[in-house]
């Protein structure tokens, strides 16, 4: 099946919220796709379904260094656990595009360039019944497991994953990190098993012909 069909085949899974937003988390190691399969489907999305499309990224709710290393640059828990400010998420996006939210939200919290926390972020207005695409890691983590209407997860190999991350980011940033990012992972799929708690599981190891392994009723 064709890229292109099997996104067709997700669109044709999203749910319409009554009230709210549909929420959408797209997840997977870092180096499996996440960000372009995200845009990708938030495109088609636009093309075949009269409804609005925001797309969101985890990655611009980091929370800064100070916090992000405090447990050591090469701790796996540190990554784990102190990388994302899931409060900020929470409150700039979560609660105000659910049922009976405001449908007033920021795109970001966080930027990682300049370290700096976004508090006069500019705020913006959902459309009724829009659909918001998040791409990230640890998606499915205790915090956020219950906040997606439907969730798809990328499984692509580490061995794959690191062959990308070498050709996208170069190799001292792929490889001097590993014990701490690849750990860290290690230990969201041990413990959150982000493999059956998806909607859909999608082997993205092929980019250009991703097979759709799995999805939940």
């Amino acid at each position: 099946m064709s890229r292109s069909a099997i996104i067709s085949t997700i669109i044709s899974l999203i749910p319409n919220q009554k009230d709210g937003c549909t929420l959408i988390g797209i997840d997977g190691r870092d180096g499996a796709g996440k960000t372009c399969f995200a845009d990708e489907l938030a495109h088609q999305c636009s093309q075949e379904l009269p409804r609005d499309v925001i797309r969101i990224s985890m990655d611009d709710f980091h929370h800064p260094k100070s916090i992000r290393y405090r447990r050591g640059k090469t701790s796996p828990e540190g990554f784990w656990l102190d990388s994302y400010d899931y409060d900020r998420f929470f409150a700039d996006v979560v609660t105000p595009l659910s049922r009976g939210g405001s449908q007033r939200y920021r795109m970001r919290s966080h930027d990682i360039l300049s370290d700096t926390i976004l508090d006069e972020e500019p705020v913006h207005e959902a459309a009724p019944a829009s659909i918001v695409i998040v791409d990230g890691i640890f998606l499915h983590r205790p915090e956020l497991a219950d906040v997606w209407h439907m969730s798809i997860f990328l499984d692509v190999s580490a061995e794959v994953c690191a062959d990308r991350m070498l050709t996208r980011d170069g190799v001292m940033t792929a490889l001097e990190p590993s014990a701490r990012y690849y750990g860290g992972q290690d230990i969201y799929f041990r413990t959150c098993q982000p493999h059956a708690k998806a909607t859909v599981l999608i082997d993205n190891s092929v980019l250009d012909s991703p097979v759709l392994k799995a999805r939940q009723n």
